[in-house]
């Protein structure tokens, strides 16, 4: 006698709704979950930031501007008004990204506070309802 083992069609089909129901309870969840890091990310980036913001005016007086931009906290900028002391090795190391790839964002002065620091949010544009910034109060 010569029978081939194995899973029926049916047994397969089976199997494969049980599958697809777990992924449709499942996915939702995690796929939350991953925003929420995201937007906690953001929020712990512009806090180190803002924090590296406040020792930079702590020891030049001021706050970078708009035009020295976030990178005068990493390398000393050339453009006026030129920092009196900078630390060797900068502020911070380098400048993070924000979790969607795109650079953090200065106004400075700001529009909001005495400098806005903020990410353009998983769209990747300015002024939209996605932005994160340091006046979110849910930091």
């Amino acid at each position: 006698m010569n029978k081939q083992a194995g899973f029926s069609l049916l047994e397969v089909m089976v199997v494969l709704v049980i599958i697809g129901m777990i992924m449709s309870i499942v996915a939702p969840n995690i796929m939350g979950q991953q925003e929420e890091a995201a937007l906690d990310k953001a929020h712990l980036d512009i806090q180190q930031l803002e924090d590296a913001m406040s020792l930079y005016k702590l020891k030049n007086k001021a706050y970078l501007t708009t035009e020295q931009g976030l990178e005068g906290l990493v390398t000393k900028t050339s453009v006026e008004p030129v920092p009196k002391r900078f630390p060797e090795g900068g502020f911070i190391s380098k400048l993070p990204e924000d979790p969607w790839g795109n650079p953090y964002q200065l106004i400075s002065p700001g529009e909001v506070g005495k400098f806005d620091l903020f990410s353009m949010g998983p769209d990747g544009e300015v002024g939209t309802d996605d932005d994160i910034g340091n006046w979110d109060e849910e930091k």
